[in-house]
């Protein structure tokens, strides 16, 4: 099984930015957690703040993942393009947000993504990458690669 989790903008500054809301430890660190956590999936990690460069990695990974995880930050509230390229792929999508977009800013609260992927996950911290992996796994009844 290959999973592909897509980091969108700022998401490179996790572990410094803003710490109270989105935690202090950087995605990095998390991603070889997960690595462990899940040693029997092909997982990669990519991360842009270049929306052009997100909808490349959709693009390539819908013909090449089994799940793509995606949390494409701010651009989950602004960008059809991404939400046109969610639809336009075969591969499955989990949306995550590392904090709870609804208790947030009223212009989080909207999300044009949520509608074209299978489901999503908003709130649990770095933890909702977990659970969108999960996920993956379960529906493709633990295959691997």
């Amino acid at each position: 099984m290959h999973i592909l989790i897509i980091n969108g903008p700022n998401l490179n500054l996790l572990g410094s930015r803003e710490p109270e809301i989105y935690g202090s430890q950087n995605f990095e660190t998390y991603f070889n957690e997960l690595r462990s956590r899940f040693s029997g999936i092909h997982l990669e990690y990519v991360q842009s703040n270049h929306e052009g460069a997100i909808l490349d990695h959709l693009h390539q990974a819908g013909i090449a993942a089994d799940g793509i995880v995606l949390n494409a930050g701010a651009y989950s509230h602004t960008s059809i393009a991404i939400a046109d390229a969610v639809a336009a792929i075969q591969t499955p999508v989990v949306e995550v947000h590392i904090s709870n977009v609804h208790a947030r800013e009223t212009f989080r609260h909207h999300s044009h993504l949520s509608a074209k992927c299978v489901g999503s996950i908003v709130g649990l911290g770095l933890e909702g990458y977990a659970l969108a992996v999960s996920y993956f796994q379960k529906i493709q009844g633990g295959k691997t690669d």
